[in-house]
């Protein structure tokens, strides 16, 4: 591939990131002056979710006729449309109509980019498109607090939406680097010698032809795990240090955002862990990793422990999520990479969507205290699943 085009597609995925926690980091004071309640930011993420899951289904069809490049550049532009929408809205409704067009374009480009770099990049480069995520997402709340400080909320949403309107300049100059049609050597630390995917175009199954395949549902469930418990984790990190631990609130805060800072140096390390461990060492390595922090967690003196434990499950987390991307061309093939890739971004949407809300309900009605045993369940699950797919591979092998 062109050296030029990976900081592009680098720097698509910070675009990706940068607005993902913006609106939470606005809704305290953004809420009221729409005279909106604090819970109901709730209906905007179910919506912005939505759209992901829909998008994301539908990227093999859009991919396949439009091209990565062109559909990167059109999926940011989408979202720094609704940013700007967000910046000028007066009312509520005005938010969510935005949170459509929101999250069609960040599943597009999260489906195409996550694929492209599968098929044609190592698998360092995978962990490193997601640490790039990471800063994307540090540097979205860092954006909106100085706009806070010195203007309004719309004032950041307004900033944000300039930095991806200057980025989509940035994608369409570089659309003649992207390749789709005719695909090159695809450049795996893990293919075998001579293989070469030339020439190799999407096989346009259907998803039940899909789900038929050896191992895809097993991955498919593994990856809806692996969300849920990534979701589950940072939006309960804190409210489980103070209610069930006694720590205070400001302390708490602190700690869980420790669970991302794991996540990105994690993934930061990975890229250089993967050049040694291929893609199903790496995810073991993981879940030992949230194995141990989860242990932590379920032990009855903890402490400052809980910090320790809130890094380890991030850390442990960061090679999972790209190295389940990066498997997918050599698990079940090139030709329905991008298809699986879709259905699994769409899986993973599911997953932080449905769960994390769930444990919410359980730690109201039951006790929040279950927030170790909930994520050691996902855990299991999603080793198990994993575990499948690794004995479906070998099969095809």
């Amino acid at each position: 591939m062109p050296a030029g085009l990976l900081p592009i597609i680098y720097l698509a995925f910070i675009a990706l990131g940068l607005p993902d926690s913006a609106l939470g980091s606005a809704w305290p004071v953004m809420g009221p002056a729409l005279g909106a309640g604090l819970s109901w930011v709730g209906i905007v993420t179910m919506i912005i979710c939505a759209g992901t899951i829909a998008s994301s289904l539908m990227s093999v069809r859009v991919v396949d006729r439009f091209g990565t490049g062109k559909v990167t550049a059109a999926s940011v532009a989408l979202t720094a449309l609704a940013l700007l929408g967000f910046s000028f809205s007066g009312e509520y409704w005005q938010i969510l109509l935005w949170a459509i067009p929101y999250g069609l374009g960040a599943g597009a480009v999260d489906a195409a980019l996550n694929a492209y770099v599968a098929v044609h990049y190592e698998s360092q480069h995978m962990s490193w498109l997601h640490c790039m995520w990471g800063v994307g997402a540090s540097g979205g709340p860092m954006i909106m607090g100085a706009c806070l400080g010195f203007g309004t909320w719309g004032d950041g949403f307004r900033a944000l939406g300039a930095l991806q309107f200057a980025i989509v300049i940035v994608l369409t100059v570089s659309l003649p680097l992207w390749r789709d049609r005719k695909l090159p050597k695809a450049k795996r630390h893990d293919d075998a010698a001579g293989e070469d995917t030339a020439g190799i175009k999407p096989a346009h199954r259907t998803r039940r032809e899909l789900l038929h395949i050896d191992g895809v549902v097993a991955v498919l469930i593994s990856f809806f795990c692996y969300c849920a418990l990534e979701s589950t984790c940072g939006n309960w990190a804190a409210s489980y240090c103070t209610l069930a631990a006694g720590i205070s609130a400001e302390t708490a805060a602190s700690w869980a955002s420790l669970f991302y800072i794991g996540i990105t140096v994690g993934r930061l390390g990975s890229g250089f862990l993967s050049f040694k461990l291929s893609d199903s060492a790496m995810i073991r390595l993981g879940q030992i990793l949230v194995a141990a922090g989860i242990a932590i967690l379920l032990l009855p003196w903890r402490g400052a422990l809980l910090a320790v434990a809130l890094v380890l499950i991030g850390l442990g987390c960061a090679p999972i999520y790209p190295s389940i991307i990066h498997a997918t061309p050599k698990r079940f093939g090139d030709d329905v990479a991008l298809e699986l890739t879709g259905m699994q971004m769409a899986f993973a949407y599911v997953g932080s969507l449905a769960m994390s809300p769930l444990f919410g309900a359980i730690a109201q009605l039951v006790d929040i205290g279950l927030y170790p045993l909930y994520m050691a369940i996902l855990l299991a699950v999603m080793v198990i699943s994993a575990e499948k797919v690794n004995r479906a591979t070998r099969r095809r092998a």
